[in-house]
C-alpha cells in the first residue's frame, strides 16, 4: 500500500521520510491553501457569520499536486503542526482533497525525531473540530474587527491604517507606558555609602547606612546627609549583628514559547521572529553529522511546562555521567503549567538530551547553535540540584546608626554549572565578605553620600512585552511574534536598539480607540475572549457564540462612534524640519503616509515638492564616491544605496562599517548569517577582514 504524508515544510518531509523510509511519499502543502479572501470581508454577517473560504491566490499548483498525488495513494495522512492553526490546515486540506473526516488520517508530531514520528504515526485520530473552529472564531473575529475598524481609521486618522484586535491592545500597552514615563516626576532621594575593613591586610568591602535608632533613614536632601557625615566624623565603627545562613537558588523551568522568546532577546539579542524562524528550523529537522536529519527540538509553540518521563529520565543520566550524583536534585523535578495553559504539548526542550551542542555545532548555523544551546542548558538546568550558597549579613554600628553589608559565597555549583536565566532588571550580585565576628573593630577607609533619583519605568522590548502579554492572558504562543511584526511594520511603533516606542500615528489611533472603543483596547475584556476560545478548543462553547458575544456590542459602538467623532480631529500633525525646500524656498515638514514617513514642502498645495527622508551611514560609496543612504525597499526590507541614484545605481543588502580597507581605502561591509564577515565594497578588491 502506498501512503501520501501531508506537511507544511519541505525541511519537514524531508526529516519525516528519512523515518517512515519505503511505501510512504511525504509532501508540503507550504503552509495554508485556504483563507478567507483579501478583497472581501469573507464573512455573511447575516447569515449567523458563515465564512466563505476560498483558494489562496498562486497556490493553484500546489493544490493540483497535492490532488494528484493523494489520487494515487491508498491513505493520506495529515500531518501538519500540532496547534490549532495546524489542525484548521488539516481540515482545509482535507476539504480540498475531498477526504472523509470521520477518518481517523490525523497524525501529530511532538518532535521530528524516529521515536515521535514512530509514535505520531501509530497514533492516528480523526480532525479535532474544536481545535478547528478554535481557530476560526480567531480568525473571523480578527476579520471582522479588521474590515469594519480600518475604514472609520481611514476617515479619522488617515487613508491606508488598519486596526486589529490584538494588535491595538499591544499598542496601548506601549502608548501607556510612554504616557506614564511622561508623566514621571523624579523624587531625589540619598544614600550614604561606605567602605570597611577588617585590618590592615583584609579584604575591604562596602556597606549602606540602614537605620538610625532603629528606624529606617530616608534620606531626602544634601543637608540631611551633611549632618550624618558630620555626626559620624570620627567615630569608631564595630560589628553589632551577624548571621550566616545558607541560601538555595532553584533553577528555572524548561522554555515556554514566551519564556523562550523573552531569554533569547536577552541573552543572544535576537528579535522574536527571528528566534521563531530558527526554532523551526531546528524541529523541522536539520542534518546532523553521524545522525542525518533529525529534529533537534520539541515543538516550539507551547505554554507548557510538562516534560515527559523519557526526556527526564535521559536528563538524568546525562547530568549523572557528566557532573555526577550530587548535581541531581533528591527527586525528579516537576514543573506546574498555568492554568489557562494548553497541555497537548511538552515545554521546548531538545529531542535528544544527550546530544550536546558541543555536538552538533559543526552541522549548524551560527544561529542555530546559539539557540540550541540555550535551549538545551535551559532543559538540562532544570533537571539539575539547586545551587546553594553560606550566606553572611552584618550590622555595623557607630553611634545609633547602623550600616547594613551581605555577601554569599557559592558552596554548590548545581544547575549553575549550566546555566543561569537573564534578567532585564540588573542586579548588584552579594560580594564575598572578609571572615568577621561579634564586636570586631572595622577600618573606615571611605564615607560618602551619593545623590539619586527616582527613575520612570523602562519602555518595553520584545521580550518584556512578549511577558506582558503572556500575564495578561493576552494573545497565545503562536500569535507573539505576529502581533509584534504587525505593529512595527504598519508604523504604530518603532525600535530604538531593543526599545519599543510608540509612533505619533500609534499614539493618536490608540487615543482614537480609547475614546470610541474602550472595549477593543481593553486589556481584561481581549483576554476574556481568549478564554472564550479557550472554551471553543476545549468543546465547552460553540464558536459562533463567541462571535456573536462580541459582535453585537462592537457594531453598535462602531455605529456610534462615527457620529460622536465629527467634533474631534484625529489627524497626525506634521513635523517641523530646519531643512528648506529647494523649489520655493518654504520649509520642509515630515508627513506620515501610508507606507511611512516622508519629507513635503509646507506650501502644499501651491508646491508639491516631496522626497525620502534621508538617514545617512558612515560609508561611502565605493561606486562614485557618495554618501551610503539607509532605505527601504518596498516591502520593508533594510538596504544600503548611493544618494546619487539613479545616476549611480550602487546598492547592498549589508550594513557599511566604520571600517576602511587596508588594500584599497574604501569602505567595509558587514554580512551577517552563517558566513558573517567583514568585507570591501569595492569590485575588483576582494579584501576579507
Amino acid at each position: 500500500m502506498s501512503k501520501l504524508i501531508i506537511v507544511e515544510s519541505p525541511a519537514k518531509a524531508k526529516t519525516i521520510k528519512k523515518y517512515l523510509g519505503r511505501g510512504y511519499e511525504v509532501v508540503a502543502s507550504m503552509g495554508h491553501l485556504r483563507d478567507l479572501p483579501k478583497s472581501t470581508m469573507g464573512v455573511d454577517i447575516e447569515n449567523d457569520f458563515e465564512p466563505r473560504y476560498i483558494n489562496i491566490k498562486g497556490r493553484g499548483p500546489i493544490i493540483k499536486d497535492l490532488k494528484k498525488s493523494a489520487s494515487k495513494a491508498d491513505k493520506v495522512f495529515l500531518a501538519t503542526d500540532p496547534d490549532r492553526e495546524g489542525e484548521a490546515i488539516s481540515w482545509h486540506l482535507s476539504h480540498i482533497l475531498g477526504l472523509n473526516n470521520d477518518q481517523e488520517n490525523r497524525v501529530t508530531f511532538n518532535e521530528i525525531t524516529k521515536s515521535g514520528v514512530k509514535s505520531g504515526m501509530s497514533n492516528p485520530r480523526k480532525i479535532d473540530k474544536d481545535l478547528v473552529d478554535a481557530q476560526q472564531a480567531r480568525r473571523i473575529l480578527d476579520r471582522l474587527v479588521g474590515y469594519k475598524l480600518s475604514p472609520f481609521l481611514w476617515k479619522k486618522v488617515r487613508p491606508g491604517l488598519s486596526a486589529g484586535r490584538v494588535q491595538s491592545v499591544a499598542v496601548r500597552l506601549i502608548v501607556d507606558r510612554e504616557l506614564e514615563i511622561r508623566g514621571f516626576n523624579p523624587e531625589e532621594f540619598w544614600t550614604v555609602d561606605a567602605k570597611f575593613q577588617k585590618g590592615n591586610d583584609s579584604k575591604i568591602f562596602s556597606a549602606k547606612l540602614h537605620s538610625l535608632n532603629g528606624k529606617k533613614l530616608n534620606i531626602k536632601s544634601q543637608d540631611e546627609v551633611n549632618k550624618i557625615l558630620s555626626d559620624l566624623d570620627g567615630q569608631d565603627y564595630c560589628i553589632d549583628k551577624i548571621k550566616k545562613g545558607t541560601r538555595r537558588r532553584s533553577p528555572s523551568p524548561p522554555f515556554t514559547t514566551s519564556t523562550m522568546q523573552q531569554e533569547a532577546s536577552r541573552k543572544l539579542n535576537f528579535q522574536s521572529a527571528r528566534t521563531m524562524r530558527i526554532a523551526q528550523q531546528l524541529y523541522e529537522g536539520v542534518n546532523v553529522e553521524g545522525h542525518g536529519a533529525i529534529g533537534l527540538i520539541t515543538y516550539m509553540r507551547t505554554d507548557s511546562l510538562r516534560i515527559s518521563n523519557e526526556a527526564q529520565g535521559a536528563a538524568t543520566e546525562y547530568i549523572k555521567k557528566v557532573f555526577g550524583d550530587q548535581y541531581l536534585p533528591n527527586k525528579p523535578r516537576l514543573y506546574k503549567s498555568k492554568s489557562n495553559s494548553q497541555d497537548g504539548h511538552e515545554a521546548i526542550r531538545p529531542t535528544v538530551p544527550n546530544l550536546s551542542p558541543s555536538e552538533v555545532k559543526d552541522s549548524l548555523t551560527s544561529d542555530q547553535y546559539k539557540l540550541y544551546k540555550l535551549i538545551w542548558d535551559r532543559f538540562m538546568a532544570s533537571q539539575m540540584a539547586d545551587a546553594v550558597y553560606d550566606t553572611v549579613s552584618v550590622d555595623i554600628k557607630s553611634l545609633s546608626y547602623i550600616f547594613k553589608a551581605s555577601g554569599s559565597l557559592l558552596k554548590l555549583s548545581g544547575f549553575t554549572a549550566v546555566y543561569i536565566e537573564g534578567s532585564d532588571d540588573e542586579k548588584q550580585e552579594d560580594s564575598n565578605l572578609p571572615d568577621l565576628d561579634k564586636n570586631d573593630k572595622l577600618k573606615l577607609n571611605d564615607i560618602c553620600g551619593n545623590q539619586h533619583f527616582t527613575q520612570p519605568p523602562p519602555r518595553f522590548t520584545e521580550a518584556s512585552l512578549t511577558k506582558s502579554l503572556e500575564e495578561l492572558g493576552i494573545g497565545r504562543p503562536s500569535t507573539y511574534v505576529p502581533t509584534i511584526t504587525t505593529i512595527v511594520s504598519r508604523g504604530y511603533v518603532e525600535r530604538e536598539k531593543k526599545q519599543l516606542k510608540p509612533t505619533l500615528l500609534g499614539e493618536i489611533t490608540t487615543e482614537l480607540m480609547k475614546d470610541n472603543f474602550s472595549n477593543v483596547v481593553d486589556v481584561s475584556f481581549t483576554a476574556e475572549i481568549e478564554e472564550d476560545f479557550d472554551k471553543v478548543a476545549e468543546g465547552k462553547m460553540k464558536w459562533k457564540d463567541s462571535i456573536r458575544a462580541f459582535y453585537s456590542n462592537f457594531d453598535n459602538t462602531l455605529k456610534l462612534a462615527e457620529k460622536n467623532t465629527e467634533l474631534k480631529s484625529y489627524k497626525i500633525p506634521d513635523e517641523e524640519t530646519d531643512e528648506v525646500c529647494e523649489k520655493c524656498g518654504k520649509p520642509m515638514v515630515i508627513k506620515h503616509g501610508r507606507f511611512g514617513k516622508f519629507m513635503a514642502c509646507s506650501g502644499y498645495p501651491e508646491c508639491k515638492n516631496t522626497k525620502k527622508i534621508v538617514v545617512p551611514t558612515k560609508g561611502i560609496c565605493p561606486a562614485c564616491g557618495g554618501k551610503i543612504i539607509r532605505q527601504k525597499s518596498a516591502k520593508g526590507r533594510i538596504f544600503f544605496g548611493c544618494e546619487n541614484y539613479p545616476n549611480c545605481n550602487f546598492m547592498s543588502w549589508d550594513e557599511p562599517v566604520s571600517d576602511i580597507c587596508p588594500k584599497c581605502g574604501n569602505t567595509m561591509f558587514k554580512k551577517k548569517g552563517k558566513k558573517a564577515q567583514i568585507y570591501c565594497g569595492k569590485e575588483g578588491c576582494g579584501y576579507i577582514k
